[in-house]
């Protein structure tokens, strides 16, 4: 059998402290490489009245809600698999339907967007997105 001695200990100790140092490097870097795009969108009714089922179809997919109180927004995130335009429908408050079509939007891009319906007819789109 061997005795541990002195340098084999230190060895050992640097040894570990490395590998330790490597691990928290290695995640960090994983980390750092795991950014997802998104964009984050708002709805919000700028109108004096209700807004009844609200849908924002995007590339791929859609999103929406039953209804939108005067005053109020609707918060939704989403990751963009596709191209193409975004577009908007909802219902007045007379139960007429109304579609707007918005900005295009390209695969991989991240950010917000804001949709604003002042009116019970209209829709106005902002965005802020990154390619």
């Amino acid at each position: 059998m061997t005795q541990d001695g002195p340098d084999t200990l230190l060895f050992m100790r640097r040894l570990l402290s490395g590998l330790a140092l490597c691990a928290t490097l290695g995640a960090s870097v994983a980390l750092i490489g795991c950014h997802s795009h998104y964009i984050q969108a708002t709805i919000t009714n700028a109108s004096d009245a209700p807004l009844n089922v609200v849908q924002v179809d995007y590339p791929s997919a859609s999103f929406g809600t039953q209804l939108l109180a005067p005053g109020a927004s609707f918060h939704y995130r989403f990751k963009l698999l596709g191209s193409g335009n975004i577009k908007v429908s909802f219902t007045d408050a007379a139960r007429q339907d109304h579609a707007q079509t918005g900005p295009w939007l390209n695969e991989g891009q991240e950010g917000t967007l804001e949709i604003t319906l002042p009116s019970q007819d209209h829709a106005e789109f902002h965005t802020s997105l990154k390619p």
